[in-house]
This record gives structure tokens, sequence and C-alpha cells, in this order.
């Protein structure tokens, strides 16, 4: 398997932990206490900036087309 295509896997894996651990998120509220969700929060929030770490080291270009794009979004 090329390098290009385990990045690619590695970062599937990535994405879909992030989105798992997304949907199972906790809503804070009388069943939840603060605690917990700052457990999550703060859990969710690694992994996502794992995932953008891996994004802009293995795949530049695409990131800053993406950037490019949202970018001019704003203009």
């Amino acid at each position: 398997m090329k390098n290009t295509d385990k990045n690619a896997m590695k970062c599937i894996e990535m994405l879909r932990q992030l989105v798992s651990d997304v949907q199972g998120a906790p809503y804070p509220g009388k069943d939840i206490n603060d605690e917990l969700y700052t457990i999550w929060y703060e859990h969710v929030q690694e992994v996502a900036v794992a995932c953008f770490q891996f994004l802009n080291e293995n795949f530049p270009q695409e990131a800053r087309d993406v950037n490019k794009k949202i970018d001019s979004l704003f203009n």
C-alpha cells in the first residue's frame, strides 16, 4: 500500500472516530453534570485537533485549497 493510501486510510479512521465522539455528545442539563460534559468536550477537542494536525501535515495542498474557499466566503 502506498504511503498516500495509508495516510488516507488513517485520516478516514480519525474522522470516523471524531464523528463518533461528536454523535455521542452528552447534553448538559438536569441529567448530566458539568463535569461529565467537560470531560467529553475536552476529549472531542483533542480528537479534533489531532485530525486537523494530521490533515495539515499529510494533505497540505488540500488544506490550502479549503482555506482559500473559506476566505472567499468572507470577501
